[in-house]
């Protein structure tokens, strides 16, 4: 397999947990089989599984939502880069106002990330994790204190 940027060998394997991921020994991108970047995910985040990125029949889920159906604010296009499977262009996605881009085979659903992105990715997954912990913890507090006073909803 080629690497999509510098079409060097991806020779090199690394390992997050039990995950064995495609890496160029130039550029230092990653290219993750179908479903290998939700399961690295789970591997550097656990406490952030709820929030999936999954690949499954032809919609690639980010946080509950739809690339393909929600183009204009995933900024889904076609990129310059290849896939090393399929050898056709990737779509390059970025996730609406974050600095993430990847790139996506809309035929094998591998997902290529350049050097840092898995990175980012994770730490956007923790911040938004630590986010929602926060918010429903926040939420579930004013209203057991509401029901204190009140008393429980009819």
């Amino acid at each position: 397999m080629k690497c999509p940027k510098c079409k060097k060998e991806l020779s090199e394997k690394i390992k997050i947990g039990d995950v064995k991921i495609d890496r160029c020994p130039k550029c230092g991108g990653l290219w993750f089989e179908k479903d290998e970047l939700r399961l690295a995910k789970d591997k550097q985040a656990p406490e952030a599984r709820w929030v999936d990125v999954e690949i499954k029949d032809k919609s690639i889920n980010w946080f509950q939502f739809d690339f393909w159906k929600d183009k204009i604010k995933f900024k889904v296009k076609k990129g310059m880069k290849y896939c090393p499977i399929d050898e056709i262009p990737l779509y390059q996605v970025n996730y609406g106002d974050t600095p993430i881009k990847i790139d996506v085979c809309g035929i094998c659903f591998g997902i290529w990330l350049d050097k840092g992105e898995f990175k980012k990715i994770i730490d956007y997954i923790k911040n938004k994790a630590e986010y929602e912990t926060l918010y429903n913890y926040a939420k579930n507090l004013a209203l057991e204190t509401k029901e204190i006073f009140v008393g429980p909803e009819s």
